[in-house]
């Protein structure tokens, strides 16, 4: 490892293969913590680049114990993190209204770093078990449309990365790296991201991997579509802008998507929008999330997919599937 962080501290950067191997002896638990946090260090003081982060993902798909699910073509919908904004859970959330609007969901998540309440933090406050056995997800597929990929159950080799990362608290290449492993490798895919630069290595990336996607970042910085400004869109055919007129209403205040200050606030937000007893602000950017993720999975505009994600939400669709979830997961 010294030699390695002699090289980055000098400017140099990795070849793919190299950025693989480091991680590999990484998860062997070959270094000490010192030495992984001062790696993880390095990369938060430049840019990562193309041939590091596709060594680095490499890695954990090839370490990360695999699901699949071909038959049933599902969708995730990811968020970086890391973009300190501290919203509430948007993209979960967003997650189970595309599946109330038929469209399998296999979401990848983890518990929050940067952020008050990560996807797993939330899910599991509200009774949702983490498990990785496939039988029990593909029941969750039939039967609620959705199921959860609790990341550090499927990348058991990044165990001795966890702690450190939690103990700095900052975003880490880890962030960048989460929506690319996703354990069952789906074809179509939705993904926030918290910076521009990482648009544009995400879009090279998955152009050689996915059928279809969608990559968004939201121009005042946050990871999701946030109905607060301009958010940048780049698909597998196409890059575009929208905004909240581009979905019929008006735009929002960042303090109208906060996220609150405990997992117990995150999880009022999140039973509230499921319940359709939420605000106007927190259902429109909801819907709007999942609008992208239906029009991307079911191939229709944006408007049809908005209008799809306020049924599956007024329905109870979306609350529907996340209370047969739970019951799955509690057997």
């Amino acid at each position: 490892m010294k030699d390695i962080l002699n090289r980055l501290i000098a400017f140099e950067t990795l070849s793919k293969e190299e950025a693989k191997q480091i991680l590999i002896r990484i998860s062997t638990e070959e270094f000490s913590e010192v030495q992984i946090a001062s790696f993880l260090t390095v990369f938060m003081m430049r840019n990562i680049t193309l041939e590091e982060l596709e060594g680095f993902r490499e890695a954990l798909l090839e370490m990360c114990l695999s699901l699949d699910f071909s038959e049933y073509n599902a969708i995730d919908l990811c968020g970086t993190g890391g973009d300190s904004k501290n919203t509430f859970n948007i993209s979960t959330l967003a997650a189970f209204v595309t599946s109330g609007a038929g469209v399998h969901v296999a979401k990848h998540g983890n518990y929050g770093v940067s952020s008050v309440s990560g996807s797993s933090n939330v899910l599991e406050f509200l009774g949702v078990k983490f498990k990785n056995d496939e039988e029990f997800h593909k029941r969750c597929l039939d039967q609620a449309g959705i199921c959860i990929l609790h990341a550090p159950l499927f990348h058991p080799a990044m165990k001795s990365v966890a702690p450190i990362r939690k103990s700095m608290g900052l975003k880490t290449f880890f962030n960048m790296l989460g929506p690319m492993v996703n354990p069952s490798r789906p074809k179509q895919q939705v993904v926030g991201v918290y910076n521009l630069q990482l648009l544009r290595l995400y879009s090279y990336l998955f152009q050689k991997t996915h059928e279809s996607f969608a990559i968004v970042h939201a121009l005042d910085g946050y990871d999701e579509i946030s109905l607060t400004q301009k958010a940048k869109v780049v698909t597998h055919n196409a890059e575009y802008v929208l905004d909240a007129q581009s979905f019929g209403v008006n735009a929002h205040a960042l303090e109208d998507i906060h996220g609150g200050e405990t997992v117990n606030d995150a999880a009022e937000i999140f039973m509230n929008v499921l319940n359709d007893s939420c605000t106007d602000s927190q259902k429109n950017v909801v819907c709007a999330n999942a609008a992208l993720s239906i029009s991307v999975a079911k191939g229709v505009d944006i408007t049809t997919g908005f209008n799809q994600a306020k049924e599956s939400l007024e329905s109870k669709t979306a609350l529907k599937n996340f209370k047969t979830l739970v019951e799955l997961s509690s057997y």
